[in-house]
């Protein structure tokens, strides 16, 4: 799933070439983000989205408690941001991604979450007093026409679909503003325990809400195994990959992994799914990896 990105402020080993194991790992993150959106499809064909929203996040804590690094314990005084990521990066977004799945297709869904570097900036730029560079302004201009593009075609949908659009693009803000309140924290405590508490806070968050999904769903295997796989790789083991990549090879080499999830949502969705793609959307997702890319070099 296309959970948003931690932030280590590491930017070392940025010149060392890349051998192929270091390809392989830095490949992995964005091929489970990006098929993330496929499993939510299929877990919706049993599962209310409720229930999916709270499974991922509980599953993904109980994964990541089972890594010592992301079991250090954090000072109280981070509680009052942990709680607000526990919100904003974990129970919110997480469940919206899933009632969204139920009125848009998974590949549109894949396609958006392209643009969230653009996201991050502008609300960064709103609530966090970041600065723009014209590199970043560029980056802004690209991605929001690319994200116009990709929504264009499913606006025309219908009302169901429209909703779908808008809960995607909150789920999208609520990550720009996680992204930008997790950096300072990550930076003092490290990433996987700051990731790690809010996971166990937005199970309890969601859990009333999970419970009132899982009443209103039936049991299947596929259902079952795809939120398993989604929980335990796309909101656990995906983030330990990916923080691993930070540390060996960089954040800016780390985060390129996200570029891969628009593609493979985009090929898992037409593929397996069966769901038709219109050529704009195909060519919005194009031009919203541009300006992704552009905003990400300007940083």
């Amino acid at each position: 799933m296309a959970t948003a990105q931690p932030t280590t402020g590491n930017t070392s080993h940025e010149d060392v070439a890349l051998r192929p194991i270091d390809w392989a790992l830095l490949a992995v993150p964005g091929l489970v983000w990006g098929s993330s959106f496929y499993l939510i499809a299929v877990g919706l064909e049993s599962f209310h989205p409720a229930f999916i929203g709270w499974v991922r996040i509980a599953v993904g804590f109980t994964v990541l408690s089972l890594v010592p690094r992301a079991r250090t314990r954090l000072p109280a005084d981070t509680r009052p941001t942990t709680a607000l990521l526990s919100v904003t990066w974990m129970a919110l977004p997480l469940t919206l991604f899933a009632f969204a799945e139920e009125r848009v297709s998974s590949s549109i869904t894949g396609m958006l979450n392209g643009i969230n570097p653009v996201t991050v900036v502008v609300v960064g730029l709103i609530a966090f007093g970041v600065r723009l560079n014209t590199g970043r302004i560029i980056g802004l201009t690209i991605g929001t026409i690319g994200g116009v593009l990709i929504a264009l075609p499913t606006i025309g949908e219908g009302s169901s679909s429209v909703a779908g659009i808008v809960m995607i693009l909150v789920a999208l803000t609520c990550y720009g503003i996680a992204i930008n309140a997790a950096g300072p924290l990550q930076r003092a405590h490290g990433a996987l325990p700051v990731i790690r508490r809010s996971l166990g806070g937005a199970a309890l968050l969601a859990l009333p809400t999970g419970m009132w999904g899982l009443a209103q769903s039936e049991f299947s295997w596929p259902s079952a195994l795809a939120t398993a796989v989604l929980g335990t790789f796309g909101t656990g083991l995906a983030y330990v990959v990916h923080l691993g990549n930070v540390g060996r090879l960089g954040s800016t080499r780390a985060s390129t992994t996200t570029y891969l999830i628009p593609g493979v949502s985009i090929i898992l969705g037409m593929v397996v799914l069966g769901e038709e793609v219109a050529g704009l959307a195909l060519l919005g997702s194009a031009i919203a990896l541009v300006g992704a890319w552009q905003v990400n070099r300007s940083t």
